[in-house]
């Protein structure tokens, strides 16, 4: 098989690795890729979100799947555009895409679907948003209604704030991605990501995981598209998980088959661990980044029949047979410490240079993944990036992977890049 994967991260640099380990997989194209992924197979600069572009890439190479890693690109329509072509496609239609390009759109099918999630409004209207905020408690929860970059979303302590906020994200902040906005309520728990490989009938569950948002250590700081994660997540129980399957996911894909968007690829269920059980914070259409290098890392087995099966259906009739191929009752505790530049999530400097990232590979257990690298015209790897490596490790228990995680980090020389130095922090203490 050839298999393309399209996107330039590091969850699509952990995929196209471990797609790349599959018996039954000859050849592994990237597009565009990343110094690392270019170390897989070949790579191709195209713009994914380019859709003409991009059916030329796949009509020229003829993969026998193509992985869509970003949002973007499904948002745009890109799995529409090759589908149409005939190609099979592992990611959700840009009808069903809308789960994450419009937050809107996933609050209102979550209202229609009885789906748990926190109370909510949606407004175009400045003043109208700002006469909702004064009928809520603090804190309060903003956030942009389209593709932010994970950046999107807003948590404010006082009502002063909030109007500040709202005004901000309603007057550009975040471009188009804002002109609308959400606003919610503020839930009280732990928050941990669910990740569902579906063809829109059948379910996959991969072990729950846990990321970092903020910047600092203890959680502090500014929202980032994610400074580190580990699998598996301990507040996420059997218990817990078998409520997220009846009480979300199970109503989310067979509604949404009902009203004609089946939804195939992975599906990213962000929850809220409260009280009274799980409560969905957010629907993303594609793996999460960082958790994607945590899950591919610890997985033993092939992910290959899953990925096709999803893409070309059937997944009902032998789920159980592909999860055991998958390794999914034998996952690995894994962490990935993501190695970001100073600066980020602000604005930061490029085109420092990194050097130890094959003496952080040669750490036992150890995976580096590049997520916003290139290469300098002397062939030096460069940080291009905010988030630039995710330093991946697995271990007989997650304590072992967390250390492992962090005695790559020493291999890796980098004046210009910093760590958070707790990750896993909840899961350990």
């Amino acid at each position: 098989m050839k298999i393309l994967v399209v996107g330039s991260g590091g969850r699509e640099h952990a995929l196209a690795w471990k797609i790349a380990q599959s018996e039954i997989v000859d050849e592994v194209f990237c597009a565009p890729g990343n110094p690392g992924m270019d170390e897989i197979g070949p790579c191709f600069e195209v713009d994914p979100t380019d859709l003409h572009k991009m059916q030329e890439l796949v009509l020229q190479i003829s993969p026998d799947l193509i992985v869509i890693g970003p949002e973007a690109p499904l948002a745009a329509g890109l799995s529409d555009a090759l589908r149409a072509r005939g190609f099979d496609v592992f990611g959700p239609s840009e009808k069903a895409a809308q789960l994450e390009s419009s937050k809107g759109f996933s609050k209102d099918l979550m209202k229609r679907f009885d789906i748990p999630t926190a109370a909510y409004g949606r407004f175009t209207d400045l003043t109208e948003a700002l006469d909702f905020l004064e009928t809520m408690t603090p804190p309060y929860v903003i956030k942009a209604d389209g593709l932010a970059a994970g950046k999107g979303v807003v948590i404010c302590d006082d009502l002063e704030e909030a109007e500040n906020e709202v005004e901000a994200m309603m007057t550009g902040k975040f471009g188009d991605a804002s002109t609308e906005i959400v606003i919610e309520e503020f839930m009280e728990g732990e928050e941990a990501s669910i990740f569902v490989l579906t063809d829109g009938d059948g379910a996959i569950y991969l072990p729950p995981a846990q990321d970092h948002k903020r910047v600092g250590d203890g959680d502090k700081g500014l929202n980032t598209g994610g400074m580190g994660s580990y699998a598996p997540a301990p507040v996420v129980d059997a218990r817990m998980m078998e409520l997220v399957q009846t009480l979300i996911v199970e109503p989310l894909l067979s509604g949404m088959a009902d009203e004609d968007m089946p939804y195939q690829g992975v599906l990213y269920v962000g929850i809220m661990v409260t009280a009274s059980g799980p409560k969905v914070v957010e629907f993303n259409a594609r793996f999460g980044d960082p958790e994607c290098q945590v899950l591919m890392a610890g997985l033993p087995g092939d992910i290959v029949p899953a990925l096709l099966t999803c893409a070309t259906g059937g997944l009902v009739h032998g789920h159980r047979e592909i999860a055991e191929m998958m390794g999914v009752n034998a996952f690995q505790p894994s962490a990935c410490v993501v190695m970001a530049t100073e600066g980020y999530p602000e604005s930061y400097p490029k085109g420092s240079i990194i050097e130890g990232v094959a003496d952080a590979n040669a750490v036992d257990g150890v995976t580096v993944f590049h997520a916003g690298t290139d290469r300098d015209s002397d062939r030096k790897l460069i940080a291009v990036g905010g988030r630039v490596l995710g330093v991946t490790a697995v271990g007989s228990d997650l304590k072992e992977a967390v250390s492992r995680a962090y005695a790559g980090v020493e291999k890796v020389d980098w004046p210009q890049g910093f760590n958070r130095k707790d990750i896993a922090w909840r899961a350990l203490k």
